[in-house]
């Protein structure tokens, strides 16, 4: 027996106007949790996808709380418009100060996936306080197909001059290679499926790189799963995230099964 709960974090940030609202969920087994996870969902979608996962992490004692993003989900926000990357962060950190009240005894592990992976690690190098443990699936440290030069330089003008114009869109067939899943991403009416902002790609792109460069800040227990034939994200992101950062307890692991573990560098 799970008990579920919901409601919307009051949510301020220095580029937003006013206060905001972000919604939460948690999914809590019957039972005292012996652990927390915080669950940060990827770009476009919602936390309500993450349904089965938090299930099967209850099965298992785990509680789980995840948030809508800002501009995702049923949280306040424009769909595929961001002003800054730093309010996701904020968002994070905000259900984070929840979760702590909700579950005050319990150890925290960090859980992000996709874009949601890049926000966990960009959190992480913010501040590691209060979390145990990271876990890290397909992290958007890159992109499988590296936008050119031009296309970056073309991004990062017209996030300029035009913040919120439409740019590109995700490939829904990226999403997974079952069709079933595709089907209930592409019919799913709370994921975002229109094109992403300029401003969003302009953030995406400084924060994965930023990322990568403070990736070393990170010392605290990691795995990293990363599926080879991931059209969205590279692996190769997650090999240089993983060489980079301080972390004596670090894995990562692909469809050729663990690539890299503890020092990887050594």
């Amino acid at each position: 027996r799970l008990q579920h709960s919901n409601g919307y974090l009051d949510f301020r940030h220095s580029d937003a106007r006013g206060t905001s609202h972000l919604q939460w969920q948690s999914w809590r087994p019957e039972a005292e949790p012996r652990a927390a996870i915080l669950l940060v969902h990827g770009l476009g979608e919602h936390s309500g996808r993450y349904a089965h996962v938090a299930q099967a992490c209850n099965e298992r004692g785990f509680a789980v709380y995840a948030v809508d993003h800002y501009g995702h989900g049923k949280s306040d926000g424009q769909p595929g418009f961001v002003e800054r990357f730093s309010v996701y962060l904020d968002g994070v950190r905000a259900l984070l100060d929840h979760l702590r009240e909700k579950e005050p005894e319990v150890p925290v592990f960090l859980l992000g996936h996709s874009m949601g992976g890049l926000i966990a690690a960009a959190f992480l190098c913010t501040g590691q306080a209060g979390i145990h443990a990271a876990v890290l699936s397909g992290p958007a440290f890159r992109t499988d197909d590296e936008p050119s030069a031009l296309l970056r330089w073309l991004i990062r003008l017209v996030s300029r001059l035009a913040p919120t114009a439409p740019m590109i869109g995700l490939d829904p067939a990226g999403v997974s290679r079952d069709p079933e899943v595709v089907k209930a991403y592409v019919g799913d009416p709370l994921v975002h499926h229109g094109k992403l902002s300029a401003r969003l790609l302009a953030e995406m792109m400084a924060a994965m790189r930023d990322t990568l460069e403070r990736a070393e800040s990170i010392e605290l227990p990691i795995l990293v799963l990363h599926g080879e034939a991931d059209r969205l994200t590279s692996p190769q992101g997650s090999v240089l995230f993983c060489d980079r950062i301080a972390s004596r307890d670090k894995t990562l692991k692909t469809d050729r099964g663990v690539v890299s573990r503890g020092l990887v560098s050594a």
